[in-house]
């Protein structure tokens, strides 16, 4: 099976529970965000209109960030997770680079959000977040292993039920059926989360 995601646009009403779920559950370093949201407004008063777009790894099938590290720190499992091998990173920073979709980031200082002293939480997380090294989404591929089948933090969080997490290809389907697309279709990379558009017509 490979795994993928559909965000609906229509639904999303740009709240960022998935950002906050997201960092409450892997308790990322400060600057690393594995999930964001972008905010982009089209026209002018009195028809003016924001739109939401939550922004995650794409676990692309051809994942550029997984070509261009030296260490094969990166790699695709074989269910089409993309995931870093922190005891191989290095933190040289290449798969930030060749990102297009601003997925990656680096997990540079020590210290946590009130400095150095970290509290309780940041001293049991950051165990699994060495400094130096890349961070991104995994598509909660910890709880995927569980097999307790539990939701990814993202998707349990969103209230309006923006986000569907499944089998790569019913995700394609349904994203097809209503119009969806992928993001930066020019690069090549084929990502694996979908999205439908807030107008239909896109």
């Amino acid at each position: 099976m490979t795994y993928g995601m559909l965000i609906n646009l229509k639904k999303c009403v740009g709240c960022h529970a998935c950002s906050v779920a997201c960092k409450e559950a892997h308790g990322t370093r400060p600057g690393v965000r594995r999930s964001r949201v972008e905010r982009t407004f089209e026209g002018t008063y009195p028809s003016a209109r924001k739109t939401a777009v939550p922004m995650l790894c794409m676990h692309c099938e051809n994942a550029p960030c997984v070509e261009v590290c030296p260490q094969d720190a990166t790699y695709k499992r074989d269910d089409g997770i993309v995931v870093i091998d922190k005891d191989k990173c290095i933190g040289c920073g290449a798969c930030q680079t060749a990102c297009p979709y601003d997925a990656r980031h680096l997990a540079a200082s020590e210290d946590g959000y009130f400095g150095s002293e970290l509290n309780e939480y940041e001293a049991v997380m950051y165990t699994a977040m060495p400094p130096a090294t890349m961070d991104k989404c995994t598509f909660c591929a910890e709880r995927i292993d569980a097999g307790l089948g539990e939701k990814q933090a993202c998707v349990a969080a969103c209230p309006a039920g923006a986000r569907v997490f499944g089998e790569l290809d019913d995700i394609r389907a349904e994203a097809e059926a209503a119009g969806g697309y992928q993001l930066l279709p020019e690069e090549g990379t084929n990502p694996s989360v979908w999205y439908i558009p807030f107008n239909v017509n896109k």
